[in-house]
């Protein structure tokens, strides 16, 4: 008798799940609207916005544009929120009209081996000390004052991309603040060669702005990839650096992430969140093509992912499942994932109610039958994210090119860092290949090059992604081993 209730409780869960599943996919069906959602991408990736480069005033239409959806479909603004914006303060910097560094008999010059970053213009010889990474241990017993400090490029472990400017602006912060009036990084990371990382950053950049009002020192980085330089530095064979940068123009502006809540039904668990996240930002106006298009417009990258967002601003304010949604639009991924580095260290809501962040980011895709899921293995809601989009036909992959390090290099990883569960959901990629190149960071990144059919699969396939999670009676976890599990029991409570 016991065994017959055991049977049948287990066939009566079963059965409710199942049907839980079909009732969300029906009224996805029942509520998506594909003239909208392809209005929403046509306006988001126009000429008219210019690319959305987020030092561009175009960048502030886009966020003007979502914000409104926010608000037609009935999203609420976040307590501490400018209304639907969290104000980021930003710097803009130049590159110099003249940039020269003098080491020994070598003179190193913007755009070749030399990178002004930041700061203001310098002349003169100054004293350098070396000081590893330049963390806070490095400088025990060091005098600083009036001198510029020497480093390797980033910090141990932390040689990604979006790592070495995150590093960057942090020792920059530190070595000002113990007196040093410059910073020099050098280059040594051969994984990623100097010439793209040249063609990328000789241009003006963009920063958080930790200190408004105040200046910055010069933050420097000078190509050094067998450490010649340093080496030198610190055998005490080069005891100065000859200074000559000139015209460098820094001015502020302020960025705006574009985020709105959607309070769950559940009495308890309405306080957890999950967080659907993507930036809308892209590369702005570029070299022209062969057909003379200028306008760098980003479908695929992000303006589909964007869409995403403003899709489920319709659906969970009419649907809202039992946790609350957190809706995150985040500007400047591509000045270093400033948006959403900025929310992880100036939450709007505590971070450890944020269960699980369900990122959009994307390249583009060679294969419309899948849904490529960047962290995909690495979490327990790995069949929640699958059982919706094979609900929709696609199925869900996981990253088939590690070697690009992509979990790294999106707005995910900011929360992974902080202990969040956070994979990225993906257009179907099998591989970076030529199709991928074809359009990544292209002008023909248009909505005319995408079929528009998967992107209607993608966006439903989504939304039933985020409400399967929010709806789940478990908090998602890491699994057992990750790199970030130790930091995520941290953040939750968990012993």
């Amino acid at each position: 008798m016991i065994r017959e209730k055991i049977i049948l409780l287990i066939l009566t869960s079963l059965f409710s799940f199942t049907a839980f599943c079909q009732n969300g996919k029906q009224a996805i069906e029942a509520n998506f609207n594909e003239r909208a959602s392809i209005s929403h991408f046509r306006f988001l990736a126009s000429d008219e916005l210019m690319g959305r480069d987020p030092i561009r005033p175009e960048i502030d239409a886009a966020a003007r544009y979502i914000a409104e959806q926010y608000w037609k479909y009935g999203a609420k603004e976040i307590t501490g929120a400018n209304g639907y914006y969290q104000n980021i303060p930003f710097r803009l910097s130049s590159p110099p009209s003249m940039g020269e560094v003098g080491l020994g008999d070598h003179v190193f010059s913007q755009g070749d081996d030399l990178l002004v970053l930041d700061g203001p213009s310098l002349t003169g010889a100054y004293e350098l000390v070396v000081l590893g990474f330049g963390l806070e241990k490095d400088y025990e017993g060091k005098d600083v004052q009036g001198k510029i400090v020497v480093t390797n490029v980033g910090a141990p472990n932390r040689l990604s991309p979006s790592d070495l400017f995150a590093a960057g602006r942090e020792k920059t912060a530190l070595a000002k603040q113990k007196g040093a009036i410059g910073i020099i990084e050098m280059y040594n990371v051969p994984t990623v060669p100097w010439a793209l990382v040249s063609n990328f950053l000789n241009r003006t950049q963009l920063t958080v702005d930790n200190n408004p009002g105040e200046q910055s020192i010069p933050y420097i980085w000078l190509r050094d990839l067998s450490n010649t330089q340093i080496n030198a530095i610190g055998k005490g064979e080069i005891n100065q650096a000859e200074f000559n940068i000139a015209g460098k123009v820094n001015r502020s502006i302020i960025g705006k992430n574009v985020v709105a809540v959607i309070e769950g039904t559940d009495p308890v668990l309405k306080n957890e969140y999950v967080m659907l996240s993507a930036h809308y930002d892209h590369i702005g106006v570029g070299r022209p093509n062969a057909e003379g298009d200028s306008i760098y417009n980003g479908a695929r990258d992000n303006a589909v992912g964007t869409v995403a967002l403003i899709n489920a601003a319709r659906y969970f304010a009419q649907h809202p499942p039992k946790r609350s949604i957190l809706l995150c639009a985040w500007t400047a991924e591509e000045k270093g994932l400033l948006g959403s580095a900025y929310f992880a260290e100036n939450p709007l809501v505590p971070l450890n109610q944020i269960i699980f962040n369900l990122n959009i980011d994307n390249a583009g895709y060679n294969d419309t039958s899948i849904v490529t899921v960047v962290g995909l293995g690495r979490t327990s809601a790995d069949h929640l994210i699958a059982e919706a989009t094979a609900a929709f036909g696609l199925e869900a992959i996981a990253d088939p090119s590690p070697e690009q390090g992509l979990y790294d290099r999106s707005d995910n990883v900011n929360f992974a860092r902080k202990g969040i569960p956070a994979p990225t959901f993906s257009l179907g990629f099998t591989a970076f290949d030529d199709e991928i190149s074809r359009h990544y960071h292209q002008p023909s990144d248009e909505v005319d090059s995408f079929d528009l059919d998967y992107a209607v699969l993608y966006w439903k396939s989504y939304l039933l992604a985020a409400e399967n999670i929010a709806n789940w009676s478990e908090r998602p976890k890491w699994n057992e081993g990750d790199k970030y599990e130790e930091v995520s029991k941290a953040l939750y409570g968990i012993k």
